[in-house]
């Protein structure tokens, strides 16, 4: 008897299933690895064996039922309750491309969101053959032949000296049609693979603008730029009018958000693709972008000819549109014709996190050091209290390699750094090593606490693109001179803030604070009125931060 095609209605998707080959009764499935994709098996229906141990949380997969095929064909297995994470056997089945593939928490695995992909696959239970599913994934998704396994493949750090959160928003209008729409895409992903994508470098997303925005997919969905140039490929044109404006009012407000793949501390970046002009107000939407701390860059494509000014609704939309209108965050090209000159400087200029302004918030752009009295009429107890109320103001900030950072020196008449500026770079640790603080107990010399911190805390810094901080917490005068010290510390761009408990002079206080003195000294008789004064102090930090930046 000829075989016959069964056809199977399966939760409202049609599926055509194979029927079984003459003597395929107990074959030998194909060894995969965790990270075999279903494009990566070019079978319409093909055994498959999925190796025991994978990490679920590696897994790249998306949709649910039916998988796109840039999905780990082991984490869809698992997802659809077909293996455990022990492995097994499974049977996948290709099936053609769709849109809008769902996310759906499933068996330990978050699947993921897709808005478009050009193949899809489902999996069911395979047929066991002789070979057992153990802890060592094998490297090839063929028959072995007996050779070498190679080792399961790693995630790519990625350029860990390039990290940003980018967003290219692509013109998918009628403005650009079809021909140069594909040559835009063969340019951003030119762009892509130079970065050096990774899970510790520069993570993208990709927004289409064109009507209505589409945002095609998020920084979470790929952290390989293989990955990424595949997507990038799949992403079809649109059409309508060129809305980029309203585009980028979306990406700024939907695309970066914690949900999506953001990261704190990471400088955020939309790279807007106009060919052309836009068909809307650019304007706001930049402004919107910078209230967001999104660093927007417009890289302009043909400009308007003098006879097509009078169709452009505002001549100057790049420099009222760009981060700051400095000449860094604009970038020309004349057409898209041999672009592959302009993919290295656009590289470099998304790679220079220090000049990414629209990220720089007080949370993120501080070195704020905590100079701490440490002498004997404090007390162990109340040291804990100074201790617990640098801890509430450091754990406000953003802090990492490229963020915010933390300092600590104690000080009696002698002085001991804690921590620099450069030794911790996550919050934890920070937090961490503050709690560990052991108390010192002697006298009290702050004007010669304050010159040493100056000197060996904020010294090394000096170069640094952040603002700094000291904040003094004390509770007695001090033996030597404090106003001195205090206006060196003045005179090297360092904002002081003076925060008095007990016997501490206000005249000290007001000697050693930034002006207005009355917004950076604070006082107050008990050790327990430390913690009303942390807000006070977070938001003098912002305020005279956000002046800086004016």
């Amino acid at each position: 008897m000829s075989a016959a095609w069964i056809p199977v209605l399966w939760l409202g998707v049609s599926l055509l299933l194979l029927p079984e080959p003459a003597g395929s009764e107990g074959a030998v499935p194909i060894a995969i690895t965790c990270f075999t994709r279903g494009l990566d098996i070019r079978k319409e229906k093909a055994d498959v064996l999925c190796p025991g141990g994978c990490s679920l949380e590696e897994f790249s997969v998306f949709g649910n039922i039916v998988y796109a095929s840039v999905s780990s064909i082991c984490g869809a297995a698992i997802h659809r309750g077909v293996i455990s994470n022990s492995g097994g056997p499974v049977r996948i089945y290709s099936l053609p491309g769709r849109e809008n593939y769902s996310s759906v928490v499933a068996n330990g695995i978050q699947s993921q969101t897709l808005s478009r992909w050009s193949a899809s696959f489902t999996v069911t239970k395979g047929k066991s053959g002789t070979q057992e599913a153990t802890g060592q994934a094998v490297s090839t998704a063929r028959p072995s032949t007996g050779k070498r396994l190679k080792k399961t493949p790693e995630k790519k750090t990625g350029n860990k000296d390039c990290k940003a959160d980018i967003a290219f928003l692509i013109d998918g209008s009628f403005n650009i049609g079809q021909r140069r729409f594909n040559l835009q895409k063969n340019f951003v992903g030119k762009v892509a693979l130079m970065l050096g994508i990774g899970t510790e470098g520069p993570h993208v997303g990709l927004v289409q603008a064109s009507e209505h925005p589409k945002i095609e997919f998020y920084l979470k969905n790929f952290t390989s730029a293989k990955d990424v140039l595949f997507a990038i490929k799949e992403v079809g044109f649109r059409g309508g009018n060129s809305n980029t404006g309203k585009a980028l009012k979306h990406t700024a407000q939907k695309f970066f958000t914690a949900d999506a793949g953001v990261r704190r501390g990471i400088p955020k970046v939309v790279v807007v693709f106009i060919d052309g002009w836009p068909s809307d107000d650019i304007e706001e939407a930049g402004i919107v972008a910078r209230e967001f701390g999104v660093n927007v860059f417009i890289v302009s494509v043909a400009k308007p000819i003098p006879e097509e000014l009078g169709m452009v609704q505002d001549v100057a939309f790049v420099d009222k549109a760009v981060c700051r209108n400095n000449g860094f965050f604009s970038y020309h090209m004349p057409n898209w014709f041999g672009t592959t000159k302009y993919v290295k400087p656009l590289v470099q200029k998304l790679c220079t996190h220090e000049q990414m302004m629209c990220s720089k918030t007080c949370y993120n752009s501080v070195n704020i050091a905590f100079l701490i009295d440490g002498s004997s009429s404090v007390g162990d107890s109340n040291f804990r209290l100074m201790l617990e109320f640098v801890s509430n103001i450091a754990k406000t900030f953003e802090i990492s390699d490229i963020g915010a950072k933390i300092a600590a020196v104690q000080f009696t008449y002698d002085q001991r750094t804690e921590f620099t500026f450069t030794d911790y770079s996550t919050k934890e640790n920070v937090l961490a090593v503050i709690r560990n603080i052991r108390y010192m107990s002697g006298g009290t010399a702050t004007g010669d606490a304050i010159s040493f911190t100056v000197r060996n805390v904020f010294g090394p810094v000096r170069d640094s693109p952040n603002k700094n901080f000291l904040v003094i917490v004390t509770d007695g005068q001090s033996y030597d001179d404090v106003r001195g010290p205090a206006a060196a510390a003045h005179d090297a761009g360092i904002t002081i803030f003076s925060v008095g408990v007990a016997w501490a002079p206000l005249d000290d206080l007001k000697d050693m604070a930034s002006k207005p003195k009355e917004s950076h000294a604070f006082f107050t008789r008990e050790f327990t009125g430390l913690e009303p004064i942390v807000s006070d102090v977070i938001r003098g930090i912002c305020r005279d931060f956000l002046e800086s930046q004016q």
